[in-house]
């Protein structure tokens, strides 16, 4: 069974966008994420790029197909030797001139050297907002991943180098996500804890379907917590309940072993022959069996409690 990452992945990989500047910057994002330089014949430049998702393996040979110039293209997989056995694809962007074109156009390259470290000095493909969510989704689909909605909230972008990392976390910024970013051993990650955040950040990716999975587990989830916390209150009560009950059984016998229960008035007296009859009332039923309020019962238990006291010091 896929995982819910890889669910959101052949969801929006599916997705081709209309407007060209958005098909430009995802793969700008998608080339940056999971790409590799190679180099051919005549200092030719190419491209490598691996993935685990054949969805997004197919997603950017059509977005090379729409804004590739003409770039070759070549697609290959193999069998990993891991346990899970995955397949791997390659896409080959096979080394050509056209290809130094390419990678100046998606921000890769400027005057003439390679800029895949740095934050590009050009950000004309991210001055739009939709340029902006288009190239999140790239860096999503290269190299994200988030939590089923079922388990805590958490939804990451794992950049290879900090200026790229940065660059995600200062675009998330933008479009207002509550975004962090940290070092995990050799590579940085920009991450959402929230709930909301999480959501947002999958609607923007128009992963409609993931939302609404998101949007349903979440309200599962919501109210089996707030079933778990009025269980645990009551269990609480209930305890609380158990516990004064055995105080106050405890002191009826104190002035039991007296004999000071007889010589007791009335009220006090019917209080511990329903106390006893009933141990496992409430405070609430004690007083309702009595006819009187609980603040009443209360009074009564106090006084109890306060002779039971006194015999009890006289003992010691």
């Amino acid at each position: 069974m896929p995982s819910f990452a890889t669910e959101v992945k052949n969801e929006i990989a599916r997705l081709m966008y209309t407007e060209a500047c958005d098909r430009t910057a995802e793969m700008a994002a998608l080339l940056r994420m999971g790409g590799t330089i190679t180099f051919g014949a005549h200092h030719a430049f190419g491209v490598n790029f691996t993935t685990e998702n054949a969805a997004v393996a197919r997603k950017l040979l059509n977005l090379l197909k729409l804004e590739g110039a003409g770039v070759r293209t070549e697609i290959s997989a193999r069998r990993t030797r891991r346990l899970n056995k995955r397949n791997n694809y390659l896409v080959r962007i096979v080394p050509s001139p056209g290809v130094a074109g390419l990678l100046e156009h998606l921000g890769l390259m400027q005057d003439g050297s390679l800029n895949l470290g740095q934050e590009p000095k050009n950000l004309a493909i991210l001055r739009k907002n939709c340029c902006r969510a288009a190239y999140l989704r790239g860096a999503f689909l290269g190299g994200g991943s988030v939590n089923r909605p079922e388990a805590h909230y958490h939804l990451e972008l794992v950049a290879p180098n900090y200026a790229f990392a940065h660059l995600l976390h200062t675009l998330m910024k933008r479009l207002s996500f509550p975004a962090g970013i940290a070092e995990r051993r050799d590579v940085y990650v920009v991450y959402l804890k929230e709930g909301d955040a999480v959501v947002d950040f999958l609607g923007m990716m128009q992963a409609d379907e993931a939302v609404e999975r998101f949007e349903v587990a979440r309200n599962v989830k919501e109210v089996r917590e707030q079933v778990n916390r009025i269980v645990n209150c009551e269990t609480a009560n209930l305890q609380k309940a158990v516990d004064a009950a055995g105080r106050q059984l405890a002191d009826i016998l104190v002035l039991e072993r007296s004999g000071v229960i007889d010589s007791l008035p009335e009220q006090l007296r019917e209080t511990i022959t329903a106390r006893r009859a009933h141990p496992d009332l409430t405070m609430s039923e004690l007083a309702d069996l009595l006819c009187v309020s609980k603040p009443g019962v209360n009074h009564r238990l106090r006084k109890l409690h306060a002779l039971a006291e006194q015999y009890r010091n006289s003992q010691s």
